[in-house]
């Protein structure tokens, strides 16, 4: 039997009870997240201009778009996936070589699940089945080293949880997530350099791939069968070898993700953290600053911090603004919090923001690194013109898996993402029918997403 089969046959036999209760909560709650994440979008500049190609373009009207209207699930699963990710607020996955978002797989399971007239049961399930897979292969194939993007663990998971969420059967799943897989292999250089949309939308193409690959499967359309382990397959060109035994994997993956408490990328959280601790200390002065100095592990350096993923103080656009640790420490010591606000594009390249970014060291640490990612070291340390020296260390946030969510933290997440586009009825039923989604069908969730406003009240 080949790695893609023994794959299907685990996605094809997850079933709804497997989750255990934290599981299952943590996962409503990611739900809720990811939602109220998407909902915060709907007015972003390049969100109007997808919805406005997706309008021309059409589609058969088999999935709803978060906003009203609805498409083909391929379609919608783009859509939806790029309403999730655009603000960079979601959830996150730390393995020691790769990190990932599978709440951006929710987009497809929503198209997919909603087209079939599947149950929450249904859907809550093939979510579950994304977190697994998506996170099982960053744990054991990271392949950001050599120059790939972790969106390409992320096309066999969204291929994966869209056809469980379709009630495909085992071959037809294997043949979907080896078609996702084999024409979906990203390039790193979407997140090095000067950042462009491409940097929210590289998933949202994987989302929509991974549906239509499964759409192709339940058509009878077949793919390589050796898409693992095959002469130029994945292990042999990008991943090299590891091992899954599939049989033995479970549902419980949703528990080690983390959900971001600012809105920023995720390996910049402890630090945001310690700028908030540090703004709050008695004395402090943010007009005097003099320097700022930040010891972190290597992996928030390389990729926000100004190491091997390129400089972090050319900051025009919120794509540059979000992937910038200095950047987002000064905004976070100017304004005492990192929220979609300010990513204004006036706030952006406002002149204090950009003049005490240049103030900022970031230092990695292998001390720090070695604990990462068990945990999320930061030591900051502002020291202002007359002298003084504040200083903060942390090492987690709310949010990270020894700290996480509950129900009531993540409705006041929700909530102030939302308010902007809901009236208080309507956020209250979003809110009520994810807590208790397993109850109801998948098209009354999506109902109620239907009449979300796509302007700000």
């Amino acid at each position: 039997m080949t790695e893609v089969q023994k794959l299907a046959d685990f996605v094809a036999a997850a079933e709804f009870n497997q989750l255990s209760e934290k599981a299952l909560e943590q996962l409503k709650i990611r739900v809720l997240d990811t939602l109220g994440v998407a909902i915060g979008a709907l007015d972003a500049e390049p969100i109007v201009a997808i919805r406005g190609l997706l309008d021309d373009l059409g589609g058969s009207p088999e999935a709803t778009l978060i906003g009203g209207g609805k498409t083909s699930p391929d379609r919608a699963a783009f859509f939806n996936s790029a309403l999730s990710r655009y603000l960079d607020f979601m959830d996150s996955y730390l393995a020691k070589g790769e990190t990932n978002h599978p709440s951006d797989n929710l987009g497809a399971v929503l198209a997919a699940a909603e087209s079939v007239d599947a149950s929450g049961a249904e859907f809550l399930t093939a979510f579950a089945v994304a977190y697994q897979v998506h996170t099982r292969l960053s744990d054991v194939a990271p392949v950001r080293a050599k120059g790939f993007d972790h969106t390409t663990q992320g096309a066999f998971a969204a291929a994966a949880a869209a056809a469980k969420a379709l009630r495909l059967d085992a071959a037809q799943i294997a043949n979907a997530i080896a078609i996702a897989g084999t024409a979906n292999v990203a390039l790193r250089v979407t997140r090095t350099g000067n950042l462009s949309h491409w940097k929210g939308l590289a998933y949202p193409h994987v989302s929509k791939e991974g549906t239509f690959a499964a759409l192709l499967a339940s058509r009878g359309i077949t793919g390589p069968e050796e898409v693992f382990e095959g002469n130029k397959g994945f292990k042999d060109s990008i991943a090299g070898d590891y091992e899954i035994d599939w049989s033995k994997e479970d549902l419980e993956s949703v528990l080690r993700t983390i959900i971001k408490k600012h809105n920023a990328e995720i390996h910049s959280q402890s630090a945001l953290d310690a700028a908030q601790d540090v703004r709050a200390q008695d004395g402090f002065n943010v007009s005097a600053i003099e320097s700022v100095k930040l010891t972190t592990f290597d992996v928030a350096y390389s990729i926000i911090g100004g190491g091997e993923e390129g400089d972090k103080r050319t900051i025009r656009t919120k794509e540059e603004a979000d992937h910038s640790l200095p950047w987002m420490l000064a905004a976070v010591l100017l304004d005492g919090q990192l929220n979609p606000e300010q990513y204004d594009p006036e706030r952006i390249i406002a002149d204090d923001v950009q003049d005490l970014m240049t103030k900022i060291e970031i230092t990695p640490s292998q001390e720090f690194s070695d604990r990462f990612p068990a945990h999320m070291p930061a030591d900051l340390e502002v020291t202002l013109a007359n002298g003084l020296v504040f200083r903060s260390s942390q090492d987690s946030y709310l949010g990270f898996h020894d700290n996480p969510l509950d129900w009531a933290s993540a409705r006041q997440k929700f909530d102030a993402l939302v308010t902007p586009f809901t009236g208080e009825e309507l956020r209250e039923e979003i809110a009520e029918l994810v807590h208790n989604l397993e109850n109801h069908r998948v098209s009354e969730l999506t109902a109620a997403l239907a009449r979300v406003q796509t302007q700000r009240s």
